[in-house]
């Protein structure tokens, strides 16, 4: 590390620590920042200072919110009766660009070491009808479902998940063998 820019290189290593973000575009964003767009830089020192303090957990869900129930959990025209299990409050951002999805959603994270009392009340309160997992298939994701389903099983909802498989346009060879054997075992007739 080169002294004289000491912090230049505690920005980029700042940069680095972010997700997908490697030494090159670190670098690359660092300089941008400090010697083309110094204007943007402090936007975002501030965009990310004001969010910091602003957002938080939403008491009900698990996801991001600047109030204490997030406006998903807010609106009362959403469909209270399907909730949606995902893994991280980021996924309801993801399912939420495409507008399909009119229910209510529960987050992974927002349980304690898988105390699911919170989910319960939820699921009973609400009156949920279906409990769908939208979350990444895995053995170890598979075994959180079941336990879920468990602990839930006394509660008059219906378990699903959002279909798996080969997506659109990827030929075979290049998908997982996980998301090839789920396909075949939930195939569908044509």
């Amino acid at each position: 590390m080169n002294r004289s820019l000491e912090k230049f290189n505690i920005l980029v290593e700042a940069l680095q620590s972010l997700p997908t973000v490697g030494q090159k575009s670190a670098t690359r964003l660092a300089y941008h920042m400090i010697m083309k767009d110094s204007y943007s830089a402090i936007k975002i020192a501030h965009a990310i200072e004001n969010a910091l303090h602003s957002l938080r957990k939403c008491t009900s869900c698990g996801g991001m919110s600047e109030d204490e129930l997030c406006f998903i959990c807010s609106d009362e025209s959403r469909n209270s009766e399907v909730l949606c299990v995902v893994e991280n409050a980021k996924d309801i951002l993801t399912l939420e660009d495409n507008g399909l999805f009119n229910g209510r959603y529960f987050v992974l994270e927002a349980l304690e070491e898988l105390d699911v009392s919170h989910l319960r009340d939820l699921v009973l309160n609400a009156n949920v009808k279906e409990l769908i997992f939208a979350i990444t298939p895995s053995i170890a994701n598979d075994a959180v479902i079941l336990f879920i389903e468990d602990k839930l099983s006394e509660c008059d909802v219906i378990f699903s998940r959002i279909a798996q498989g080969v997506p659109t346009g990827v030929s075979l060879e290049n998908v997982d063998m996980l998301s090839l054997s789920r396909a075949l075992e939930d195939r569908v007739k044509v």
